[in-house]
């Protein structure tokens, strides 16, 4: 039976959310959650949302606290960014792949993973023998992968399982 105008207004259909809207979204609420951590610690910080290779990049910087965060290694940099996707997901209802960065600490371990990477690819190479480095987290494999994917004449793979997880480079055939 048709609508009339004595049923009410008509439903409207919702407009899709595009995949760049729905990262905003993911930094909007990453960013709120951050801020309400950083209220509770008293610790000051600027808090900058980006969207960058289809994940949602979220960066503190400019407090004199926030190396505690980073931790050991970047152990604590690793666990607020689980407990950030978490609420993330929470609130959106979706898994979310945030990236999270503190006082710089990781785009720093990606300069030195990256040096590391080719450094080594370059060792396999005249040395002609694999190397295994010591094991890493998912975030330093991949910088560790793309660094020796640049190179040719090496190729590399992660064996063993988490947290034992680690990168070997070895020569490739040809």
């Amino acid at each position: 039976m048709p609508k009339t105008a004595e049923d009410g207004p008509a439903e409207a259909t919702p407009k899709p959310v595009t995949a760049e809207e729905q990262l905003i979204r993911e930094g909007d609420i990453a960013g709120d959650y951050l801020e309400r951590l950083l209220d509770l610690l008293d610790y000051d910080g600027d808090i900058d949302l980006d969207v960058e290779a289809g994940r949602a990049i979220v960066s503190i910087d400019g407090g004199e606290d926030l190396e505690k965060l980073v931790g050991d290694r970047g152990s604590g940099l690793e666990s607020l960014q689980e407990l950030t996707r978490l609420a993330v997901q929470q609130a959106s209802g979706n898994r979310s792949r945030l990236m999270l960065d503190i006082a710089g600490w990781r785009q720093g371990r990606r300069d030195e993973l990256t040096e590391l990477g080719e450094r080594t690819a370059k060792d396999v190479i005249d040395s002609g023998q694999p190397v295994k480095l010591r094991p890493m987290t998912p975030f330093e494999r991949k910088v560790v992968h793309d660094a020796v994917s640049r190179i040719k004449g090496v190729n590399s793979e992660s064996e063993g399982e988490e947290p034992r997880r680690q990168v070997v480079v070895f020569p490739s055939g040809g």
